[in-house]
Formats: structure tokens, C-alpha cells, sequence
């Protein structure tokens, strides 16, 4: 169920991370072709986002035949010389996208019933990104949710940047059954204020949770963030979440237990689809501002469910 006695802590990487384990992640990202956008042509981890708006510099993309309107600084004589129809240069803005990974590693991500608990796939998913980001040449920050409380690093474009956000990701997962009483409503609302200050516009922003507390208000916050930044959510959950085991088991958080009967069919159809309404219910509301939502569960390995995921997006 995820809850493991203290002398585990140091010995199982499935519940609690290590720096050592997220380093392995730095190489996985290649095996992963990322590629789900709203331009569905760009990866959206590529680190290069084209815009027909902004940018550093200009890219150029192809010459057509000239048409009224078109500036005729653009014109390509070349072309125009070899064909002897005057053709324009088209070109696309390559733009620089700094990149904010929010990874939650608050009390509820503690839980995990087979394999891995949600924090550690979520710390390894961030790993991941981070890495990936990062190979592309992009500045990396973010943000560690942790309750009642955070850690944030700003972006930066260096190895040492990245060290730092993998080890304050590991630090709270050694602390997070020590959270009592948080007030996620609140806190969560604190945060994502806080994200608009920093996240401005022209970013890609990573949030990874369980996404299990995220009222109207903060899926307000998420919405205004969609408006000027390229946003991605992934959604880590444990099958159990859904699908409760038929047997009779026993529930506990180190300080309260329960005693469940998972026989009951009427009880694990109510679970069932609690969970779905709810996960729906929340990508309907994403899907109104095209933010892209996709699941990972704990038991099966990322680099597989990721692949999966991705070979869907292409077009």
C-alpha cells in the first residue's frame, strides 16, 4: 500500500528516491520521441517551438510564388531569376522556450499498492523531462510541491541547475509521510499564484500530480497559464485508485486503518466509476483550453506506457 516501515527507507528505490536513480534517467530520454502539441508537427520537448509571431531569430522554410501583400524585402531573386516568376521567401521565427517542470510530492502521491509508489514515478518522470529539455538546449526550473510547503528553482541553462531540482525532488520524498494536516485548496491556490509571477509568457510548463485535489480555482489558474505558455499535464496514478482488488484488505496510513471488503462489486463499480468521472470531468475542462492530459500508472514501465502514449499523437 506504499506505507513502508523507516528501515526501508534507504533500501527500496520503488518508495523512496535517490539522487543515484534519477541520474539514470539523463540517457532514457533518448529512447523517447515526445511529440504531443498543439502543433502537432514540433516535439513538444524538442526544445525548438516554431511561432509565426515571436522569436530570436528567423528560419527559413521555403520560397512560393509571390503574391500581392507579401514584403518584397523577401524576395527570393534567385529563384525568380531561375524560374522567371518572381517567388518570396517564407520564413519561421525559431524561438528559444524555457522550460518549468511542477512535480508533486505532497502526502498523496505517498501511495502505492504493487510496484511504485505515485511520488517516485513522479520524481522519475521529471528526471526525464528535465534531462530531455535540457539536451535541447533550453533553460530548465521548477517547482516541488510538497503541501503545505515548496521548493522552487528559477531556469537556468546548466547541468549543476538540474543537480539541484533532482536532489530538492529526492528531499521531499524522504519527508513526505511526515506531513500532517495539509490544506491542499489552500496551498495549491498559494502556488499557482505564485507560478504566475515567475511564468510569464513563451513557456513550456511540465505539471505532474495525481491531480486528485485540483479544484475550480486552481484549474483556473492552469487555464490563464495555457493562455501565453505551452502546457503539458501528466497524470500519475495507482490502478488501485480504479480498480480495487476483490479480497478483503486492510487500509492504513501509519496512523489510521480500514478494513475493506473488496468483494463487494457494488462498492468497486462505485470506485470504478468515481474515478473515471472524475478523470474525465477534469480533461473535459483541459480540453476546452487544448491543454494536453495523459495517465501513467505505477506498475508498468514508463518507457513503455510513454511510447505508447506519444506513438498516439503522431500524425
Amino acid at each position: 500500500m506504499g506505507i513502508i516501515m523507516k528501515k526501508e527507507k534507504q533500501a527500496n528505490p520503488n518508495i523512496f528516491l535517490s539522487l543515484e536513480n534519477l541520474l539514470k534517467y539523463e540517457w532514457f530520454g533518448k529512447l523517447v520521441n515526445f511529440s504531443a502539441s498543439k502543433q502537432k508537427s514540433n516535439s513538444i520537448l524538442s526544445g525548438r517551438f516554431a511561432s509565426k509571431l515571436r522569436g530570436r531569430g528567423l528560419d527559413f522554410e521555403e520560397s512560393r510564388p509571390y503574391v500581392i501583400g507579401d514584403d518584397i524585402r523577401n524576395i527570393d531573386w534567385n529563384v525568380t531569376a531561375k524560374t522567371g516568376k518572381t517567388h518570396t521567401k517564407i520564413f519561421t521565427e525559431e524561438k528559444e522556450k524555457p522550460a518549468f517542470i511542477f512535480v508533486d510530492q505532497s502526502p498523496t502521491m505517498g501511495f502505492g499498492s504493487q510496484l511504485k509508489t505515485k511520488s517516485v514515478i513522479a520524481g522519475e518522470l521529471a528526471a526525464l523531462s528535465a534531462f530531455k529539455i535540457f539536451k535541447s538546449g533550453d533553460r530548465i526550473g521548477g517547482l516541488v510541491y510538497k503541501g503545505n510547503d515548496y521548493d522552487m528553482i528559477t531556469p537556468k541553462r546548466n547541468r549543476e541547475n538540474i543537480l539541484h531540482f533532482l536532489k530538492m525532488i529526492v528531499n521531499a520524498n524522504h519527508s513526505i509521510y511526515k506531513h500532517e494536516n495539509v490544506d491542499y485548496t489552500s496551498s495549491l491556490k498559494i502556488i499557482m499564484s505564485k507560478l504566475h509571477q515567475i511564468i510569464t509568457h513563451d513557456f513550456f510548463v511540465i505539471i505532474i500530480s495525481d491531480f486528485i485535489r485540483y479544484d475550480p480555482d486552481v484549474l483556473k489558474y492552469i487555464s490563464e497559464l495555457s493562455n501565453h505558455n505551452d502546457l503539458l499535464l501528466i497524470k500519475v496514478f495507482d490502478p488501485m485508485e480504479r480498480d480495487f482488488p476483490e479480497d478483503k484488505i486492510v487500509v492504513t496510513n501509519n496512523v489510521q486503518q480500514i478494513n475493506i471488503d473488496g468483494k463487494n462489486k457494488k462498492l468497486n463499480n462505485k470506485i470504478k466509476t468515481d474515478y473515471n468521472t472524475n478523470y474525465n470531468s477534469f480533461k473535459y475542462e483541459l480540453d476546452k483550453y487544448e491543454i494536453p492530459i495523459f495517465q501513467i500508472n505505477t506498475i508498468d514501465p514508463i518507457g513503455d506506457q510513454l511510447v505508447e502514449i506519444f506513438n498516439s499523437y503522431k500524425v
